[in-house]
């Protein structure tokens, strides 16, 4: 099997509500580009907007990438949110569900997770956080 290729990436800087659209509408035009049917592409686009509205409201600024991938066969997309913010103190319960420092209802990363087919996340306190999310075309 061919090792993983990336085929086409923009990105988008998001420092402000009107970036989390900028980054939704361009993500789900990729997954409709991409072939995945209207629904999955609005999984994607909602994947793309809580991941855009964390860094917003933890670190303030990061960027989101999206990329057309494949890797023999398949086709997916692949999308990486980073930021250099405070970083997350316990990774491991901010992937619970109903876990937030925020206040909010705590579904953020956790519905990320659900929503796509492959989760990664790394952070460290001081040094930000990136969130590396995969979607495969069928």
């Amino acid at each position: 099997m061919k090792p993983l290729e990336l085929m086409e990436e923009i990105k988008v800087s998001v420092t402000s509500d009107p970036d989390i659209v900028a980054a939704r509408t361009r993500g789900r035009a990729m997954a409709l580009q991409l072939g995945l049917r209207p629904t999955a592409a609005t999984l994607v686009a909602t994947a793309i907007s809580e991941l855009a509205r964390n860094i917003l409201m933890y670190a303030r600024q990061g960027e989101i990438r999206i990329a057309l991938i494949e890797h023999g066969e398949r086709r997916g997309l692949v999308i990486v949110a980073h930021d250099e913010g405070p970083g997350i103190a316990d990774v491991e319960r901010a992937m619970e569900d109903g876990f937030s420092t925020s206040g909010r209802l705590g579904l953020g990363l956790p519905g990320v997770r659900r929503l796509m087919d492959e989760f990664e996340i790394r952070s460290a306190l001081g040094d930000g956080t990136t969130v590396r999310v995969k979607k495969w075309n069928g």
